[in-house]
């Protein structure tokens, strides 16, 4: 009878380490880290300012990502997620590789098998692939949609281009014809497996983390800068940026109190988070993308940053907080003009003072002082502005990521003299 529960009690745990316990495990697998991520957001109805710009449902088709990793390893595992699906997530297969040098993708499987079905609201993590992945690499991740599968769950724009081809084209090269459109689709995140405790930071943002005004397909966002400067020490970054995500209220996605936990302290290894939050919950009321809203008040922003605060600290995570850049002139010109007014900017300069000085983070980077023009502080410097006058560009982008004091987030690890930030990074 002991040896039958045993057998039981190591069948029961077999199944919940899917494939690799059944495969058999090595004795010491070694400990996980998120080396890349890419929220994941809930569709939105025509109403709204800006169009979703992706299909509104696949159906036998594949969809091709390419993405950079921070960290690398010896094996790593991929997320897949449908967070805000309304149905079951169908996915025929999922192949990974690097996306350069000529070498074949290698098939994912999931608990042991190549296809997996998601069910709303949740996410699936592959078994453990054997694959050799230096940091920085670029990765290409293709997954098949056997069925007709509504996009009802995705990330919204990234400064990245995923190619949507015909078929499956898992174990081809890249379509001639397919359908690029800037977006992330249903890859989540990729795990990397380190031989110590490894340890992720997590950036949490609106669009000025999630890179838009930085050259497409080209990872100059300043997370990917920041995972520039960290790749040496082997700490990983992880990108929760969401185009027009919001502090306290839902945007282009939930607000960063409600996906604080998702997005943040459920990430492997993560032992940092560096928020840069508040611009959208100052710009966006009044403006085409909530006219109808009253303006937040300062005493809402600062009790969201507390909460923030808060709940990493019993978790044991670092709160670095960045003050807001200037944005006087956002979008003019456009049809989203009103994302500025001088009523904003003066609520935009009283919370960066209390963040300077609220004593409730453990760092804050003074990114205003770093990106404004000292002839006209309510600017953005011209060298650092991509032209809307609301988001950096390339320059103003890898500016931020080395005005990050990296020394507290390396600790021990840091040389007598950190590294700089190569010019093409």
């Amino acid at each position: 009878m002991a040896s039958h529960k045993t057998s039981i009690a190591a069948l029961g745990l077999a199944l919940v380490l899917g494939g690799d316990a059944l495969a058999g495990a090595p004795e010491n697998p070694g400990h996980w880290i998120t080396s890349w991520y890419a929220a994941p957001q809930p569709g939105w109805g025509s109403g709204f300012a800006l169009p979703m710009n992706v299909p509104a449902a696949l159906d036998r088709q594949s969809v091709r990502e390419r993405l950079r990793v921070s960290v690398g390893g010896q094996r790593i595992r991929v997320v897949l997620s449908n967070r805000y699906g309304q149905a079951p997530l169908r996915i025929g297969g999922v192949r990974v590789g690097l996306a350069e040098g000529g070498r074949p993708a290698l098939p994912l499987t999931f608990s042991g098998q190549a296809a997996v079905s998601i069910p709303p609201g949740a996410a699936v993590t592959s078994d453990a692939l054997a694959l050799a992945v230096p940091p920085l690499a670029r990765l290409e991740v293709t997954s098949y949609l056997p069925a007709p599968t509504p996009v009802t769950s995705f990330h919204w724009g990234a400064q990245q281009t995923i190619a949507i081809e015909a078929g499956d084209t898992r174990a081809a090269p890249a379509a001639v014809q397919a359908w690029r459109i800037g977006a992330r689709l249903f890859t989540a995140a990729v795990l990397v497996e380190t031989a110590g405790p490894g340890r992720t930071v997590v950036t949490l943002g609106d669009s000025i983390t999630d890179g838009n005004g930085s050259t497409p397909d080209a990872d100059r966002r300043w997370p990917d800068a920041l995972a520039a400067r960290l790749a040496p020490y082997g700490i990983g970054v992880a990108n929760a940026g969401i185009s027009g995500a919001r502090l306290l209220r839902d945007g282009m996605g939930r607000s960063a109190l409600a996906r604080f936990e998702q997005d943040v302290l459920a990430q492997p290894g993560v032992t940092d988070v560096i928020v840069l939050l508040g611009i959208n919950d100052i710009g966006w009321p009044g403006s085409p993308f909530a006219p109808a809203e009253a303006p937040v008040t300062l005493e809402e922003l600062a009790a969201g940053y507390r909460q923030l605060a808060a709940s990493a600290h019993v978790r044991g995570v670092r709160v670095t907080a960045a003050t807001l850049p200037p944005f006087e002139g956002a979008l003019e010109g456009t049809p989203y003009a009103g994302h500025y007014s001088p009523a904003k900017e003066g609520l935009r300069v009283r919370l960066n003072d209390w963040i300077r000085g609220a004593g409730i983070f453990d760092a804050v980077v003074d990114f205003d002082a770093l990106l404004r023009d000292p002839a006209h502080p309510r600017r953005l410097r011209a060298d650092y502005d991509s032209g809307d006058h609301l988001h950096p560009g390339d320059a103003g982008y890898r500016a931020m990521a080395v005005a990050i004091d990296i020394a507290p987030l390396v600790g021990a690890a840091a040389p007598a003299a950190l590294p700089a930030l190569a010019t093409g990074d």
